[in-house]
């Protein structure tokens, strides 16, 4: 078998990668430039560092105690989760979010909603998978031990659209 041979500047990265064109404010090139000073290295520094974890090492899906015998479910960034036109994701640290339903909403319909959309992925959303899998079995679980209960959260309009 002949190898071919590759011209051409190495791979940056090891794992799969893609280029991509993007705007972005003069200080944020400046702060880029400070951390490395190749634009994409620098990209992936930033983006590691405010997420301040590997995937691998963070739960997708994850129980905090916010109080003796009571914790809130919060999860990873997920595009499919969005899909709930009712479910808003409030990001309480970066890539870390409260789930918030309205009021009125019964517990049952989260846990139908995210059966749904895990119906409807397609093959290769492994990551979503994942995450719409262990959320779905912690809801449920937790509803069959009648172990899940509501509470209410203060929100503020904030004049953003």
């Amino acid at each position: 078998m002949e190898r071919r041979k590759l011209s051409g500047r190495p791979p940056k990265f090891e794992e799969a990668r893609r280029p991509i064109t993007v705007t972005l404010p003069e200080r944020i090139l400046q702060q880029l430039a400070a951390l490395h000073g190749d634009r994409a290295r620098a990209i992936v520094k930033a983006t590691t560092l405010a997420i301040g974890f590997k995937a691998e090492e963070r739960p997708l899906v994850d129980v905090v105690e916010v109080r003796p015998n009571e914790a809130v479910i919060i999860v990873g960034p997920s595009r499919r989760l969005q899909e709930i036109p009712w479910l808003r994701l409030g990001e309480v640290a970066p890539a870390r979010h409260l789930l918030v339903i309205p009021t009125g909403t019964a517990i049952e319909q989260l846990e139908v909603a995210v059966s749904d959309l895990l119906d409807r992925l397609m093959p290769d959303e492994k990551y979503e998978r994942e995450l719409l899998g262990a959320l779905h079995r912690l809801l449920r679980q937790r509803r069959r031990q009648q172990d899940v209960s509501k509470a209410e959260i203060l929100l503020i309009r904030t004049g953003k659209k």
